[in-house]
């Protein structure tokens, strides 16, 4: 059951989890009590990894924050849609900072939210919606991406890079052009492997601001999979699982970050996100006013670095806390809990009878990954592997393991093992859409880290979910497009 790893490309990468990365789970979207109250808040996954776009010069880094999990296509006559009192925020640390917790530079997106005719009972489609932001979109949202610089004081760290416009949800007769024939009666469209394929949606909202970035935000399917149900139902799982989040949308904000400016590509930088709101708020009973007033400073409600290290390992009493609190403090908060992971103790006791309890205690390794929680990425290698389908991609390279199935990419700053600097394709250095989180989670759960070469444990297997419910997209914005609220199922 117990086995080492000796081959010199695959071995030694597996150990850079402990370099290369702060995380080794998945994300159900429900990470702690108070947050699971305030959807439009509530931080989905995270995900940060290279552009492999070498036609988009120059280099680029892609973070991406999802919120509002599960969302049911199809409703009305309200819908999901971002939230204007909200600060989201992308947060990219450099240099000293990525060990300490903090960040560099932030990146804000603010919400605005308007109405064509509000004397209608057709909130968001007054038609079939042609274009994005035409006059049959009655509920128009736009947003402002803000650079803040902390490095630099007051005013003189404020850059605003540009606005957008958010496209429609995926409703069905009123967005044909999300879906496979252009026709609203039919399921959405798979993902597509050149910017010329996209729904004429997405196209129209991928926004250019200045400096050269790029930003989208809108709806897109949650493209996380995993057995949630079977996980947190006493680990029962089944085979083959099923995707708790398959049929279900979110709400996606992305941005490219051109590497020139965060310096450099010979560095590793530490992602994180977070949501905020402010601290007052002055309820008016007279309805001749229109919505309450907020003021006050903004105060965090939520944050994630890399997926589930809230939701699996900070214990009940903490989860809230973790929330409201910054990378910077995890060593003293949290660190208690990955040096003794209850979701290890839970796996040897049920899942192993027992046989393994060198995997629950001591946990120095896991300690050293989630120690601040930040997602690393190694911005020297080449553009990360994406993948236009479901699963594994041939074509690509892509493997959903990552690491663990042979998906390596060359560093050209660090070679801690040796190797000539091979070091994950994916996650942990980073994360893109696809990678398989969950499998690769509980195989380094049962593994043992410590050592040079590592004891690899992959047995139990995972969770028996090997692919999203549809394909994704090799080009910005990566994410699938958005289920059709007339046609769409929960497998």
């Amino acid at each position: 059951m117990r086995n080492q790893i000796h081959k010199l490309r695959a071995g030694p990468a597996i150990l850079s989890l402990v370099l290369a990365s702060t995380s080794l789970f998945a994300s159900s979207h429900m990470d702690a009590p108070l947050i699971v109250l305030d959807p439009p808040a509530n931080t989905t996954d995270v995900y940060a990894f290279v552009d492999q776009d070498t036609t988009n010069s120059p280099k680029k880094l892609v973070v991406a924050l999802g919120v509002y999990p599960f969302e049911e296509p199809g409703i009305g006559p309200n819908k999901y849609n971002f939230d204007d009192n909200v600060l989201y925020e992308l947060h990219i640390a450099l240099s000293n900072d990525v060990a300490a917790g903090l960040p560099t530079i932030s990146y804000q997106f603010r919400f605005s939210t308007a109405f064509r005719n509000p004397n209608t009972i057709l909130q968001s489609y007054l038609g079939v919606i042609q274009h994005v932001g035409d006059s049959n979109q009655n509920l128009i949202q736009t947003y402002t991406v803000t650079k803040v610089d902390h490095r630099l004081k007051g005013k003189n760290g404020i850059t605003v890079l540009g606005s957008g416009i958010v496209p429609p949800n995926n409703e069905g007769i009123a967005t044909p052009f999300y879906n496979q024939g252009d026709n609203g009666n039919n399921p959405a469209r798979g993902g597509v492997t050149n910017a010329a394929s996209l729904d004429r949606y997405t196209a129209e909202a991928i926004t250019n601001l200045s400096s050269g970035y790029r930003a989208f935000a809108g709806q897109r399917d949650d493209g996380f999979y995993a057995d949630v149900l079977s996980i947190f139902d006493l680990l029962n799982l089944r085979n083959p699982g099923k995707d708790s989040q398959a049929g279900f949308n979110i709400h996606l904000m992305e941005l490219e970050i051109p590497v020139s400016e965060l310096g450099n590509d010979q560095q590793v930088v530490g992602v994180y996100v977070t949501t905020s709101r402010q601290s007052i708020s002055v309820l008016s009973t007279k309805p001749e006013k229109k919505g309450d007033k907020l003021g006050g400073n903004w105060v965090q409600v939520a944050r994630q670095g890399n997926p589930l290290f809230n939701e699996g390992l900070v214990a009940l009493a903490d989860k809230d806390l973790y929330s409201r609190t910054s990378p910077s403090d995890d060593a003293t908060l949290f660190k208690k809990y990955a040096l003794t992971p209850e979701l290890a103790g839970l796996i040897n006791a049920i899942l192993l009878s027992g046989t393994d309890p060198v995997i629950t205690t001591g946990r120095t390794d896991i300690v050293g990954i989630f120690i601040p929680d930040l997602i690393k990425v190694d911005l020297s290698t080449p553009g990360a592997r994406v993948t236009n389908t479901g699963g594994d991609d041939a074509n690509s390279g892509f493997n959903r393991l990552g690491v663990f199935g042979g998906d390596v990419l060359k560093s050209n700053i660090q070679d801690p093992f040796g190797n000539g600097g091979f070091i994950p394709g994916g996650w942990p250095n980073g994360r893109r859409f696809g990678d398989d989180v969950v499998d690769i989670a509980i195989d380094a759960l049962l593994s043992d880290l410590k050592v040079t070469p590592p004891v690899i444990n992959t047995f139990p297997p995972g969770d028996g979910v090997i692919s999203n419910d549809v394909n994704y997209s090799s080009v910005f914005p990566y994410e699938s497009t958005p289920h059709n609220g007339r046609n769409n199922t929960h497998p």
